[in-house]
C-alpha cells in the first residue's frame, strides 16, 4: 500500500516530544503512543487519558481525519444507514481528554530506542505503545486478485470509500445479474461480517432488481449463524442466495478482475459485481515490529501485552489472543483492559483481573436482528470463553425486531466510549 505523507494537525506537543528521548519514570510525563483509532486504539487512548487525569502524555496516530467503522458499514450498503452516520471524527479526543492525534502513518518501530517513525518524518518516543491497526490482507490468498484490483473487485473490508464502490457497483448491476462473494477463510475480522454483508446486498436487490442473484464461493464448510443466515435467507430472499461451502469447491477459486469472472472449481461465471474479501493478517506495522507469528500479535490475555515485546500492548483483529473473535466490541474490550495494565505500570495504579465480552449483531432483513456474544476471562495460556450465547432459528418477529433495536444503541454507546 502507498504510504500518504501527511503533516501533523495541531500537534505542536507531539512534534517537540519527538526531539526528547524516552522518558524515565519518575523523571517526568510518561509517554504511550497508540497507533490505529479504531475500536481498540481510540478507547485505549481515550481511558489512558481520561483516567490518569493528565499525568500520561498520550499520543493517538491515526492516518484518517474520518474514520469508518467496519461495523455497521454493511447496513450503509444495505440502505439502513448513511455515510455520514458510520463516519467519526478524533475531535473530542483531543480537545476534550487532552489526546495529542496525529494525522500521519506509522511506518516503523525501533524497539530498543521505544520509538515510532512516522511517514512525514516525525519520530515519537513511548513508554508504552499500543498497537491497534487492524488488517491486512495476504499476498496471493485469492488467485487473480491483489490490493491493485480492489477498485474493480473491492473488498469493502476497511470501511470508506470502498464501501462506498461497492455500493454503487450493486446499484449499476443489469436487471437479472449476478453479485459474488469470495468469502474469507478463518481467521478473519467479524465472523458473521460476509454473511450480512450478502444479506444487504439481497435486500437491495430485491427491491430493485428482485431477478439477480448472488454466489457466495466459501472456503469453510461452515460460518457464524449459519443457520439464523439460512433461514433468514430462505424466508428474505427465496431462491436469490447460492452459497457454495468447502464440500462443493468453494476454496478453489480464482478471479479475473478484467474480464469480470469467478472461477468455482473449474466453472466459470461471469459476474457484474464482485466483492472479494481475501485471506487476513495483523496490520502491517505489527509485521515492521517483529511481534507476529503465523501473520498475528500473540500476547497476553492478562494485560494484551505483545509475548515478544512486554513494552508493546496489540488489541484487537491484529492479535492472537485465543477464543475471543475479531470484532469492533472484542476490541473494545480489550482496550480496557489494556488502558488498565499501562496506567498500572505507568502510574503504580490499582489493577483489576481482566475481564471480557463481546456481541455480534447482524441485521438479515428489515427489522430482523440477530446476534452471538459471550464473555471471557484471561488465563496464562489465552482469553478462554466463559459462556455464550446466540438468537435462535424461529423467534418471533418482534424478538428480532428488538435485537435490531438493541443493536442501534449499542452502536451508539460503543462510538462514544471510542470518540467521547
Amino acid at each position: 500500500m502507498a504510504v500518504d505523507r501527511r503533516k501533523f494537525l495541531g500537534t505542536g506537543v507531539a512534534a517537540a516530544a519527538a526531539l526528547q528521548a524516552p522518558a524515565v519514570l519518575g523523571a517526568g510525563k510518561p509517554r504511550v503512543v497508540v497507533i490505529g483509532g479504531g475500536a481498540g486504539g481510540a478507547t485505549a487512548a481515550r481511558y489512558i487519558a481520561k483516567d490518569s487525569e493528565g499525568a500520561i502524555d498520550v499520543t493517538l496516530v491515526e492516518p484518517t481525519r474520518s474514520y469508518y467503522t467496519c461495523f455497521f458499514s454493511n447496513l450503509y450498503i444495505g440502505g439502513f444507514q448513511e455515510l455520514p452516520d458510520i463516519a467519526h471524527s478524533y475531535g473530542t479526543l483531543a480537545s476534550q481528554y487532552g489526546v495529542n492525534v496525529v494525522h500521519d502513518w506509522a511506518v516503523g518501530i525501533d524497539r530498543d530506542a521505544r520509538t515510532v517513525s512516522l511517514a512525514g518524518g516525525a519520530v515519537l518516543p513511548y513508554d508504552r505503545l499500543i498497537l491497534s491497526p487492524g488488517i491486512d490482507f495476504v499476498d496471493g490468498a485469492v488467485e487473480g486478485w491483489d490490493i491493485t484490483a480492489q477498485n474493480k473487485m473491492p473488498h469493502a473490508y476497511k470501511a470508506g470509500s470502498q464501501s462506498e464502490l461497492l455500493k454503487a457497483q450493486i446499484a449499476a448491476m443489469p436487471e437479472g445479474g449476478t453479485f459474488a462473494m469470495v468469502a474469507p477463510p478463518n481467521p478473519y475480522r467479524c465472523p458473521p461480517g460476509p454473511y450480512e454483508r450478502v444479506s444487504m446486498v439481497a435486500h437491495v436487490l430485491k427491491q430493485k432488481n428482485p431477478t439477480a442473484k448472488i454466489i457466495i464461493a466459501d472456503p469453510k464448510p461452515k460460518f457464524s449463524k449459519m443457520a439464523l443466515f439460512q433461514e433468514g435467507w430462505g424466508h428474505h430472499y427465496d431462491g436469490m442466495i447460492d452459497w457454495i461451502g468447502e464440500e462443493f469447491g468453494g476454496g478453489n477459486v480464482s478471479v479475473d478482475p478484467e474480464a469480470m469472472t469467478v472461477t468455482i472449481d473449474g466453472e466459470e461465471t461471469k459476474v457484474d459485481a464482485c466483492n472479494v474479501i481475501p485471506a487476513m493478517k495483523a496490520g502491517r506495522i505489527c509485521e515492521l515490529a517483529g511481534i507476529t507469528e503465523d501473520n498475528w500479535a500473540p500476547v497476553s490475555g492478562h494485560t494484551m501485552q505483545s509475548r515478544l515485546d512486554e513494552n508493546i500492548h496489540v488489541l484487537g483483529d491484529a492479535c492472537a489472543q485465543g477464543d475471543m473473535p475479531k470484532s469492533g466490541f472484542s476490541a473494545n474490550s480489550q482496550a480496557k483492559v489494556a488502558a488498565m495494565a499501562v496506567r498500572g505500570a505507568l502510574l503504580d495504579s490499582k489493577v483489576f483481573p481482566a475481564q471480557f465480552s463481546n456481541t455480534c449483531w447482524s441485521l438479515i432483513g428489515e427489522n430482523d436482528g440477530v446476534k452471538v456474544g459471550a464473555t471471557y476471562q484471561a488465563t496464562d495460556e489465552k482469553i478462554a470463553k466463559v459462556d455464550g450465547f446466540i438468537s435462535q432459528t424461529g423467534e418471533d418477529a418482534l424478538l428480532r425486531q428488538q435485537t435490531y433495536e438493541e443493536s442501534i444503541g449499542w452502536y451508539a454507546g460503543i462510538t462514544a466510549d471510542m470518540f467521547g
